[in-house]
């Protein structure tokens, strides 16, 4: 279709970039940490691979793909993270698809106990299923993922409630939780239940210098596993508005506002309290400058009087969008360059917590293509 080639316009362009960095997010520390996981692969019980669930195959731990599938066969779990971002029903298609390609998989959100409960409790099946039901066994659970997709909040949240529920109270330790990759540099062991002692290894996140597509890039930059600093977060808007404008969530929002944003986009999550803790720390945007974002989206594109199927039409609405995004964000005047800056930052910051829609990247492939699960 012309407007996906359009749009597939803005991908090459990020693609190229990504490219053009040769592997520079894969430094001597997580070579290293490649080594050592590759190293514990053989000798825990479990592995448990987390992925993004907006990018679930982008999102593929690479280093499991090199092993044989008899080599993991029933000592994987997959977890979808961040499903609250994600659209649900393509997420249930994807749990489906892994399911009936032999892998166990869970769609979870790792700010949510409830969520974190039952990701436990798949482990504690599946370690008693290895261990032949043995209840006062120990389990050891490798997890794994590319940089950015949880791990740390899974494992923080998945020891407090573990721990909590066991017999022995101690001091927790936790991991590191930051909304930038490559925060984990160590290999460090939580223990995260008991009957059965399950004790589970959390790892850097590891992201390999190559992607297995073209499109790989482009979106393992949108939802933040390779580090802004090292593109251009303009580039990286400009992608994300191109998507945007061809999808037709956009028609929703203007009905959202005038019903005073009761809507789960108000805050990113359906059901979720307002109460609860934001995804990132830095989600400081207040509901009405979210408000004037969508209506800016919402009346440039049903306005646009030009051919979204045309690379260059395309452009132009992006650009004009830039334009107006200013305003909606609220932004003194500064120089061109640096304004762009500053609307891309919050552009994405509003994407990536959930505020702009739930949106997967990635589609279930039909059965006949060959996709790692």
């Amino acid at each position: 279709m012309a407007a996906t080639a359009a749009a597939e316009a803005f991908s090459r362009r990020l693609g190229a970039a990504v490219r053009g960095l040769s592997g520079a997010w894969y430094g001597r520390h997580m070579a290293a940490a490649d080594r050592a996981i590759r190293a514990r692969l053989p000798l825990v019980d479990l592995v448990l691979e987390v992925r993004d669930a907006r990018i679930p195959a982008t999102s593929a731990f690479e280093p499991l793909r090199r092993r044989s599938q008899e080599d993991l066969d029933g000592r994987r779990i997959v977890a979808l993270n961040k499903a609250d971002l994600a659209d649900p029903s393509e997420t249930q298609k994807w749990v489906a698809f892994m399911k009936q390609r032999g892998c166990s998989s869970v769609a979870i959100n790792s700010h949510s106990r409830e969520s974190i409960k039952e990701l436990l409790n798949v482990v504690r099946s599946k370690i008693r299923e290895i261990k032949l039901g043995e209840n006062d066994c120990t389990g050891t659970v490798l997890l794994v993922g590319i940089p950015n997709v949880g791990k740390s909040a899974i494992i923080n949240a998945m020891h407090q409630i573990g721990r909590i529920g066991a017999a022995e109270k101690g001091k927790l330790k936790h991991a590191i939780v930051s909304s930038h990759p490559g925060e984990t540099r160590d290999i460090s062991g939580y223990k995260v239940a008991s009957h059965p002692n399950i004790y589970v290894l959390d790892t850097p996140g590891i992201l390999c210098r190559t992607f297995a597509s073209d499109e790989c890039g482009p979106r393992l930059a949108l939802t933040g596993a390779i580090k802004d600093s090292l593109l251009e977060e303009h580039d990286i808007a400009k992608f994300l508005l191109a998507l945007l404008n061809l999808r037709k969530e956009y028609r929703d929002w203007d009905n959202l506002n005038r019903m005073g944003d009761k809507s789960c986009l108000a805050d990113g999550t359906s059901g979720r309290s307002q109460h609860t803790k934001r995804q990132y720390s830095s989600d400081h945007t207040q509901d009405f400058i979210v408000k004037a974002v969508r209506q800016v989206l919402f009346e440039t594109t049903v306005s646009f009087q030009g051919d979204l199927g045309n690379e260059n039409e395309l452009r132009r609405l992006v650009d004009s969008q830039f334009t107006s995004l200013q305003n909606a964000f609220r932004l003194s005047a500064e120089s061109s360059e640096d304004m762009n800056k500053r609307v891309a930052i919050k552009l994405l910051n509003l994407y990536r917590t959930g505020r702009l829609g739930h949106y997967t990247l990635d589609h279930v492939p039909e059965v006949r293509h060959e996709v790692v699960a």
